[in-house]
């Protein structure tokens, strides 16, 4: 079985906590969660990609799992900032893949 790290809060599992990540808004937990099952990709993708930017790696896993990120990756990809480089290799994602914006 593989190890796995307890989120950096317990509160985060409660739906009205205000995660720690999305310090630029008032959104809690539950309308996050609401956020990441968006019909449309390109809002679901941005909320994913804030995820991975600005949370700790242990608490990522709570909210989405890895076939999740790899399946909307062309998307997330342009939101991740100096991160990028990281998740794709933790994820063992070729992004060599030009970006959306640039194949239009």
């Amino acid at each position: 079985m593989p190890l796995v790290l307890s989120p950096t809060s317990p509160d985060l599992e409660n739906p009205t906590t205000k995660p720690y990540f999305l310090w630029w808004t008032d959104a809690t937990a539950a309308d996050f969660r609401r956020a990441l099952q968006d019909s449309d990709l390109e809002r679901r993708a941005y909320w994913m990609g804030a995820l991975l930017r600005e949370a700790n790696s242990r608490d990522v896993w709570l909210f989405v799992t890895p076939a999740e990120i790899r399946q909307a990756w062309p998307h997330v990809r342009r939101h991740l900032g100096r991160t990028r480089a990281m998740w794709a290799y933790l994820l063992e994602i070729d992004d060599r893949a030009p970006d959306l914006e640039s194949s239009v």
